[in-house]
């Protein structure tokens, strides 16, 4: 197979899924931060106001919570962790240095990609828990002052790390060359994926065949 022979990575689905999930959570994370800080309460402005962000800020973080949850149900089977995972994971040094001579041959997806799934799995569902119990004036008032006040320490701290991950995921398709078009095309070239996932590649040429 040429290098320069295109697979497909995603189809449209689940690029589409994707988008989904990023604008929602940049939604979500705009009018929210209006609320979490002084300093960025003029964000809430892009939205219409203080009164406008704060209705709509549960309804973008329950999208965004459903279109990620659908995302996870599909990409879950490629996202299992394995032996070889964890072998890939003590050259981290190496692929910093972009050594990757010596790596195990991955599957569809690293060992980063996996864990920073779980680590968002988890914020997302916290973030969506929380903000129920703090959703006003809806779910609120069911709920005692002090369940209350310790969700929403939960979904600051929750929101903190989903926003963290979301940077460290942007930065490392924009570090990994030729991740982007994954995502904006739904291909990649073969010798993007001989590099990247030897033994991904390796199934997808058997298919092919």
């Amino acid at each position: 197979m040429s290098k320069q022979t295109l697979i497909q990575r995603h189809t449209a689905s689940e690029r589409l899924n994707h988008w989904m999930v990023a604008i929602t959570f940049i939604l979500a994370g705009l009018s929210g931060l209006g609320f979490f800080h002084p300093l960025f309460f003029w964000l809430t402005s892009l939205f219409g106001g203080g009164t406008w962000a704060r209705i709509l800020h549960p309804f973008f973080g329950a999208a965004m919570s459903f279109f990620f949850l659908i995302w996870v149900a599909r990409v879950w089977k490629d996202n299992r962790i394995t032996a070889v995972d964890w072998q890939w994971g003590k050259h981290m040094g190496e692929i910093l240095r972009n050594r990757t001579e010596n790596l195990p041959p991955l599957g569809k997806y690293n060992l980063g990609q996996k864990l920073l799934t779980r680590t968002l799995l988890l914020s997302v569902l916290l973030l969506l828990v929380s903000g129920i119990l703090i959703w006003q004036p809806w779910f609120a008032p069911e709920f005692s002052v002090n369940l209350r006040r310790n969700a929403v320490v939960v979904h600051a701290f929750s929101a903190f790390v989903a926003l963290t991950c979301f940077i460290v995921h942007v930065y490392a398709a924009y570090w990994t060359r030729g991740s982007i078009r994954a995502m904006t095309r739904g291909t990649v070239t073969a010798a993007w994926a001989r590099h990247h996932c030897a033994a991904w590649y390796k199934e997808m040429v058997e298919k092919k065949q």
